[in-house]
């Protein structure tokens, strides 16, 4: 019960904190650069893990080659996920990449199906995915309409099966050492290279972070990366992955939501109802039955 208390905290916290950086990112990324602004973030983030880890003397992995497995989740979800969908944005618009990131339960979903091992999520939990993902749907595709663009199109999609692929590698990876330094190290493999990526295109030149923009920094250093990826590595830890993954529906609901609230964005009838579809699909992927398939062997050990 207890574990399943703290699973369902973890869920909340992500889904709140997560719709909440949408904002922080926006004005954010008004000052830095983007692929530095993610990267100074992650960087901070998980060195303060791993100095807070060092302090309280948590177990570190032993074997040299537990880093490199550890360091692959960190790597797809962080690095090359972020990376993407900053690159497809520049071409697309945030409502349509917000739609098509939600389809990363989807793929987690569907990933697990091929996997030894992996859990079978009911035709009941497909149904409330489908319902979910037309939610947001009907939130991102009002007024603007869908972009044309296939390059940008594309590149959030490899972008949520990045995340998916990491977050599967991340749950299923069995490794030395305490979880909260996996985080850690998760943290600055993304870092380093959302950091290389940017000195790459030259970004440091352009690097002039103003107030607000650093104020941004340090919230989502705090918010979205020392409490968030903090609770959705815990999440996936002990949750289904698919159950987990619904994450990605509500966070626009949440931003929507804190827009009305900060920025006195207006809500329309169209958001009201995206919202009933979005939150009655979670609860039907949530009540769903998933079942764990047998196997002989389990991949990444």
């Amino acid at each position: 019960m207890e574990s399943k208390n703290k699973g369902l905290l973890a869920y909340i916290l992500v889904c709140i904190l997560w719709g909440s950086t949408y904002i922080a990112i926006r004005i954010g990324v008004r000052s830095f650069p983007p692929f530095l602004f993610g990267g100074i973030r992650f960087l901070v983030a998980g060195s303060l893990i791993l100095l807070y880890g060092h302090i309280k003397k948590l177990k570190f992995p032993n074997d040299k080659k537990d880093y490199i497995k550890i360091s692959i989740a960190g790597l797809l979800m962080l690095g090359l996920s972020n990376s993407l969908i900053l690159i497809a944005e520049m071409r697309i618009n945030s409502s349509t990449a917000a739609l098509l990131v939600a389809i990363t339960p989807i793929f987690m979903a569907i990933i697990e199906l091929f996997i030894p091992g992996g859990s079978r999520i009911s035709l009941f939990g497909w149904m409330g995915m489908l319902i979910g993902f037309a939610g947001v749907g009907v939130l991102s595709l009002g007024g603007e309409g869908f972009d044309t663009d296939i390059a940008g199109i594309m590149l959030v999609i490899l972008a949520a099966l990045a995340w998916a692929c990491g977050s599967i590698h991340s749950k299923r990876t069995v490794v030395g050492g305490s979880i909260i330094i996996h985080i850690g190290v998760q943290m600055l493999a993304g870092g380093m290279a959302q950091t290389i990526m940017g000195i790459i295109t030259g970004e440091l030149s352009r690097l002039h972070p103003e107030f607000t923009g650093i104020l941004a920094l340090i919230y989502l250093v705090i918010f979205g990366s020392l409490i968030g990826y903090t609770s959705y590595i815990y999440l996936i830890s002990v949750w289904p992955i698919s159950k987990a993954g619904t994450y990605a529906y509500i966070n626009p609901i949440v931003a929507m939501i804190l827009g009305w609230l900060i920025l006195k964005e207006p809500v329309t009838l169209r958001m009201i109802v995206s919202t009933v579809l979005v939150l009655a699909g979670v609860v039907i992927v949530q009540k769903s039955k998933v079942v764990q398939k047998k196997a002989e062997e389990v991949i990444c050990q």
